[in-house]
């Protein structure tokens, strides 16, 4: 990997996580899509979906409440996927170096919280100095943009420049470890599934789940079509229950 494409890489994950560009959450955010974007940057887009995708498994069922993150879901995708090309692991085993990379920028989320708030005193004597608010840019974007590109693109390149070679001898000293990083890495979607099945699987909306099911294994409809007759069967569900709610 070269220095500039290990820089397109940091400088994806900070577009990840700052709000400049208001559609990252719904989309480089997460790992289908900047696994692709990371495999377009490697020259093996196909590779590169193919491991964001099964990433995008894993948190499938991810919820963030509260401010808190348990884990850094684009920090998994890109640098997961990033090492991984770059290493030549294969899916199972990428998923299981995603996991604890995502554990480990979820304190980039906690020190960007925490150290942004330094920048509220200057914002509040801008305030009080200025009542047409000019200037008050600085220290609400400007700065915390940079300070977040700071603890994003620099680390992230670093790693991705210099990780694939290091990921590679350490896992030719470790080679005994792939087997058992790849039954791991396998497990990890069933969580994420398992996670999200737990909060459908509740009152009586577990019904659809089982129509979804037989749907699936009994008919030879594809998923396109299997997501509308599930739109349908919602929208007529919530006429109902409409009216029943009302006339009560």
């Amino acid at each position: 990997m070269s220095l500039f494409q290990a820089f397109l890489c940091g400088l994806l994950y900070f577009l990840a996580q700052s709000n400049v560009t208001m559609v990252s959450y719904g989309t480089i955010y997460r790992p289908l899509v900047n696994g692709w974007l990371v495999g377009l940057i490697l020259g093996d887009p196909v590779m590169g979906v193919t491991i964001g995708a099964t990433i995008n498994m894993m948190f499938i069922g991810f919820i963030s409440a509260g401010g808190s993150l348990p884990s850094d879901i684009p920090m998994a995708g890109i640098l997961g996927t990033a090492l991984a090309i770059s290493a030549g692991l294969d899916v199972d085993a990428a998923l299981a170096l995603a996991v604890p990379l995502g554990l480990l920028g979820a304190f980039t989320w906690v020190g960007r919280l925490t150290l942004d708030s330094f920048f509220n005193p200057l914002t509040e004597k801008i305030i009080e100095k200025n009542d047409s608010l000019k200037g008050l840019w600085l220290p609400t974007v400007v700065l915390p943009q940079l300070f977040l590109f700071c603890i994003t693109c620099v680390p992230v390149t670093i790693a991705a420049y210099f990780g694939s070679q290091v990921v590679g001898d350490f896992l030719g000293s470790v080679a005994f470890l792939i087997p058992i990083m790849s039954v791991v890495g396998g497990l990890m979607p069933a969580l994420g599934i398992g996670i999200t099945l737990k909060f459908i699987f509740q009152g009586e909306s577990r019904v659809f789940l089982f129509l979804g099911f037989l749907l699936a294994a009994y008919t030879n409809l594809p998923m396109i079509g299997i997501g509308l007759i599930a739109l349908i069967a919602a929208i007529i569900y919530i006429q109902i229950t409409s009216k029943i709610e009302g006339a009560e």
